[in-house]
């Protein structure tokens, strides 16, 4: 083979025993791909959509796109969290535009005035009265599932929705050896100290590959292997279950100059002191745990070129109502994001290439990325 010769990586048969084929390149920009993935993964799995207290009171509401779908999540009057598709029942008008909001009393189409409780059930229209056979509640809103966990409500569009516990927290234990790994942290406690959001040109599934590896540590990021030094060494911490990253000898705290942190979340292990742990939860959830607080990744894929990521910085209470300083620990992840997504934008350029029509190759240390390319190809077949 001449240098340069197009060849063929997706068989691992023809390649290097120290090297995995990757998915081919048009699975990052075909939007017939895009199609199904939006149909057999994200309307299909347990989806990550809202911080539980953006929801906090009756009435109050987001708006989240989820696949081809646009869903509202809101809580009722008995405190209960409720989402449904945001479509009106009548003619199929978008019941509410606004990305987040509160109403009082219902939920109104500003087309023809049809009125939906905090439960989805029709409650009023215009002429209602004179329509005996209408049922209420058979032309509600159609309901979506709902779980709150970690602080999070979590969507599923699915008429059956797979187990929570297998799917969702099974990726934690898998990740972390037990579910209880994650209990002292109390992220359901922690309350919102920043939030950031990045429109990333690039398709989900580069972020989903660059959060597995940390093969890239030591070239992009310079901040993150000084507090973590293991990461210069190119092997993740997901690349091993139960184990956490730990901290330089000299580094004091989880901050972009290794300066001492916050004080410890009161649940953390001895043994899960001074490490972070990052967690990837399918499709779309990547949490980070340090000892003193939580990051936590939301993305949601918008194009085959597109996905819009909220990161959410997660503190004790007392911290944020105190109005501590946490602008070094906001900023070390910050700079990882940008980099991070600076490095997905450069390779969706290329994915239409003809040098990557077959994919490139993963090399040992990314190579249970192949087990995420695995999972992708299951389920859209």
């Amino acid at each position: 083979m001449t240098t340069g010769e197009l060849h063929t990586t997706e068989d691992d048969s023809a390649l290097p025993e120290s090297l995995r084929a990757t998915l081919p390149g048009h699975y990052y920009t075909d939007p017939g791909i895009f199609r199904v993935e939006q149909a057999t993964i994200f309307e299909s799995s347990w989806f990550c959509a809202v911080l539980s207290a953006d929801v906090a009171e009756p009435g109050r509401f987001e708006t989240v796109q989820i696949g081809r779908e646009s869903v509202l999540v809101t809580r009722s009057r008995r405190g209960e969290v409720k989402a449904y598709l945001n479509v009106c029942r009548h003619r199929g008008a978008r019941l509410c535009t606004e990305e987040k909001g509160q109403v009082r009393r219902s939920f109104q189409c500003p087309y023809h005035a049809w009125t939906y409780s905090f439960d989805g059930d029709l409650v009023a229209a215009p002429n209602l009265n004179t329509m005996d056979d209408v049922d209420r509640t058979e032309y509600g809103l159609h309901r979506v599932h709902v779980r709150e966990w970690l602080g999070y409500v979590w969507l599923c569009l699915a008429e059956e929705p797979p187990s929570f516990d297998e799917t969702v927290i099974g990726d934690v234990t898998d990740r972390l050896g037990t579910p209880d790994a994650i209990v002292g942290y109390q992220v359901e406690n922690l309350k919102l100290g920043r939030r950031i959001s990045y429109d990333v040109k690039a398709n989900w599934k580069q972020i989903v590959e660059n959060f597995m590896e940390c093969y890239h540590c030591a070239t992009i990021h310079p901040e993150l292997t000084e507090v973590l030094p293991e990461f210069a060494d190119g092997l993740a911490a997901q690349y091993f279950v139960g184990h956490g990253a730990e901290f330089g000898d000299d580094v004091e705290g989880f901050t972009v100059d290794g300066s001492a942190g916050l004080a410890k979340l009161p649940g953390v292990h001895e043994e899960q002191d001074r490490r972070y742990y990052a967690i990837t939860v399918r499709p779309q959830v990547f949490i980070n745990l340090v000892p003193d607080h939580v990051v936590f990744h939301r993305m949601f894929p918008l194009a085959p070129d597109r996905t819009l990521v909220r990161c959410d910085w997660l503190y004790l209470p007392e911290v944020v109502d105190s109005g501590a300083d946490i602008d070094r620990s906001v900023e070390l992840f910050h700079r990882v994001n940008q980099q991070d997504f600076e490095a997905c934008e450069r390779c969706q350029l290329a994915m239409d290439s003809r040098s990557y029509a077959s994919g490139g190759v993963l090399v040992p240390s990314e190579h249970h990325i192949a087990e995420f390319h695995d999972w992708v190809r299951e389920r859209t077949g």
